[in-house]
């Protein structure tokens, strides 16, 4: 099968030859939207129930509202493996009809962005892809909200510091960093490093290669030696799974074991039995089945036979995660729709929405999600928010909330962001500047 074809596995194809996710073959005025994914490979355990959550978001805005402001969205996928190879050819693929490329992995968001802003095709890397993109001004065409992974790694050490009774007792730890050797993996260093010199505790690295996902035991022999107060995974697919089992086997206290939000994935909890009670993860979204718009997918969705997701899997961590990503791509449509005066929108209509976004606590109620997560804004400069993240637990069958809402430390992240801008943008030579004018958000 030729990777620069928009494929999918057998099953999803099934539901779209049968017109679940497409429009129907009529004169219905559609929106396309492409998404990568990664149904195969070691990545997979982690692509495929956000998949599911993304693709049953806009099956169920298509079944119960007809679209949205009756427009229906034709959703696909292009399968990449988590390739970056792959997803720059399924870039190149889609770019002449997607209204955004939605790329799903760091590496594939690096080497999309020169290539967007030439294009004027939006891209949205929710909480993933570069930190920097954050700054509006140089990365017009990029979003990256609610959080980015700089936010990520403040708010481990304000977890850590919470923990330890205060950010002065910071002073004198050990901070480890197990992480993907992937510039996904690479991302949070610059903070951490950073935040290890203001506050004074050591920071040490532990780089896992992606052919060693499944075999991190001489890793582990060195966080033995090392013996780190905590320990922070900025992990992803195959690896989270390896590390959970590794902390028991190697008796880290798995409650000082936290992931970041991509590392919070049932699965990746399951996979250490009963003795990981208590692992933990960074996270924006709510997990359960128990909200109205979990329901509505439930019920024209899941149970008219339109998902390829088992019922009892909808709702969990990650599958609620691509549930928010399609919300804030249905809501950038419809903000788009409505600055412009158009139902059927273009990217650069579609830019703009996304640049408006702002969705408060009314609106999160009014599409059933209230509680799921927290409000979002996006602005002209500022294309994340820095929002609030929390710390989830597992409590051996399911995730829970532990304490409050946890904001990013804004003061450290932003001069940091706003710097490494203006360096890509120096390195990168003739970057195209900004002319796409600022408009207040609603």
């Amino acid at each position: 099968m030729k990777t620069s074809s928009i494929i999918r596995s057998v099953a999803v194809g099934a539901l779209l030859a049968a017109g679940a996710i497409a429009a129907p073959a009529n004169a219905q005025e559609t929106i396309y939207f492409s998404n990568n994914a990664y149904r195969t490979g070691p990545f997979s355990g982690s692509g495929i129930p956000i998949g599911d959550g993304m693709r049953d978001y806009i099956s169920m805005i298509n079944e119960r509202d007809g679209g949205v402001n009756g427009v229906k969205v034709v959703y696909e996928e292009c399968e990449t493996g988590y390739d970056t190879k792959k997803s720059i050819e399924c870039y190149e693929q889609v770019k002449s009809k997607t209204i955004v490329y939605s790329p799903w992995s760091t590496g594939a968001t690096l080497a999309a962005i020169p290539r967007a802003h030439v294009d004027k095709l939006p891209i949205l890397s929710m909480a993933y892809g570069l930190s920097a993109s954050a700054d509006g001004t140089n990365f017009p065409w990029v979003f990256i909200p609610p959080l980015t992974y700089w936010d990520g790694a403040s708010v481990m050490v304000k977890h850590m510091a919470n923990e330890l009774g205060g950010m002065d007792k910071l002073k004198g730890k050990k901070l480890g960093l197990i992480h993907l050797d992937a510039p996904f993996g690479k991302e949070p260093i610059p903070v951490l490093e950073n935040l290890a010199k203001k506050y004074g505790f050591e920071l040490k690295l532990y780089p896992v290669a992606a052919a060693d996902m499944q075999n991190q035991g001489s890793l582990w022999l060195s966080i033995r030696r090392d013996r780190p107060d905590f320990l922070y995974n900025q992990g992803w697919g195959a690896m989270n799974p390896t590390a959970v089992k590794e902390a028991i086997k190697n008796n880290f206290p798995i409650n000082k074991l936290v992931g970041v939000w991509w590392a919070g994935g049932d699965d990746d909890a399951r996979a250490g039995g009963a003795e990981a009670k208590g692992y933990r993860s960074l996270n924006f979204n709510a997990a359960g089945q128990n909200f109205p718009v979990i329901q509505d997918i439930l019920k024209h969705v899941v149970e008219k036979g339109k998902s390829t997701t088992p019922k009892e899997k909808v709702g969990e961590n990650l599958y609620n995660r691509g549930v928010y990503n399609s919300m804030l791509v249905v809501e950038a449509i419809r903000t788009a729709q409505k600055l412009t005066g158009k139902k059927v929108i273009t990217p650069e209509d579609m830019r703009r929405g996304l640049e408006n976004l702002n969705i408060d606590e009314a609106r999160l109620k009014e599409i059933g999600m209230a509680g799921f997560a927290s409000p979002v804004k996006v602005s002209c400069t500022d294309h994340s928010g820095h929002h609030k993240a929390y710390v989830a637990e597992w409590d051996g069958t399911k995730w829970t909330q532990k304490g409050d809402w946890i904001e990013p430390m804004k003061d450290e992240v932003r001069p940091l962001i706003e710097a490494n801008a203006k360096d890509y943008v120096e390195k990168a030579g003739n970057w195209p500047k900004r002319t796409e004018p600022c408009e207040k958000s609603s």
